[in-house]
């Protein structure tokens, strides 16, 4: 085999964007991590260049080095984070032997476990004073967006002012992995978008603008201004839960379920590639469990 370990990365990178239509955020990240891997080959095996001769042995202190991994100030990679960098190396074998080049069976590396993480979310109550807590149009419509679609912040921010059907209160939107659905809106949040846009002057595309800056710049809200505007309104109402614009979308998912909604329907709504994914909020909503613990918890003999 001529090519060496970084052509064949460049193709496989080609390859995801032409002929598997990922996103430039997926490509971009999946670059970030095979050039880590790459670096750490040319600092420890400066002969290696050739795929064929990274084997276990090379695998196993690569992931070494991931898990030891500090920068110059001193941070590590967290565990989720290091697995994604080794999604993205086995991503690169399947690619090799989809081309049958020899190399390293991907089934070879396993996915370090993350660290288990709580799942945060709001109750009816307390979505009902998030929601009562902006005055702002603006601010008031992308809570009640966030809470009507289960969004992701990313989807959030790239909506554009011709994309929502009024009449039935629905949009599309492309999503994670480039997998398009439709997301529904509620009457509150079809009336506060209308609301905010008999606000706005201007002719930006974008849904959701900045109120402030130079007119030749970008509107576009950044996730990052999407995430301050709910915790500014968390922090107003002082409820006792750190939630982000993730957290309204768990607490989306988790009011349908509540309310009796089919699993299958939710993981339609929430763009999940897999009904494994969504079956995660089942544990915090099942009634049934609810009640069998209510009688039979600690029950008096």
């Amino acid at each position: 085999m001529s090519s060496s370990l970084s052509e064949l990365i460049s193709r496989f990178l080609e390859y995801l964007e032409v002929e598997r239509n990922v996103s430039q955020l997926t490509i971009r990240n999946y670059h970030h991590y095979l050039k880590r891997f790459i670096d750490f080959l040319a600092k420890r095996y400066p002969d290696l260049t050739e795929v064929r001769a990274v084997d276990e042995e090379v695998i196993r202190n690569y992931r070494l080095f991931l898990s030891r991994y500090a920068d110059e100030k001193g941070l590590t990679l967290k565990r989720v984070t290091q697995g994604y960098h080794i999604i993205a190396l086995r991503s690169f074998l399947k690619y090799l032997s989809k081309k049958n080049i020899p190399a390293i069976a991907p089934e070879s590396l396993d996915i370090p476990k993350g660290e288990s993480r709580s799942l945060k979310f709001l109750d009816r109550d307390q979505i009902e004073r998030l929601l009562g807590s902006a005055e702002d149009p603006r601010d008031k419509a992308i809570l009640e967006v966030l809470f009507s679609t289960g969004l992701r912040v990313s989807e959030l921010v790239k909506l554009n002012r011709d994309q929502i059907n009024f009449e039935r209160k629905e949009f599309g939107v492309i999503g994670k992995g480039r997998r398009p659905r439709v997301v529904f809106l509620s009457d509150s949040a079809i009336y506060w978008i209308e609301k905010y846009l008999e606000t706005r002057t201007d002719d930006d595309s974008a849904l959701f603008i900045r109120t402030s800056g130079r007119n030749d710049a970008d509107l576009r809200l950044t996730p990052r201004s999407i995430q301050r505007i709910v915790k500014k309104y968390v922090k107003k109402t002082q409820i006792p839960v750190d939630i982000t614009p993730h957290g309204l979308r768990h607490t989306f998912a988790t009011d349908l379920l509540s309310a009796g909604a089919d699993l299958r329907a939710i993981q339609e709504m929430l763009g999940h590639k897999t009904i494994a994914t969504t079956q995660i909020y089942t544990h915090v909503t099942n009634p049934q469990l609810k009640k069998i613990h209510s009688q039979f918890h600690r029950k008096k003999s």
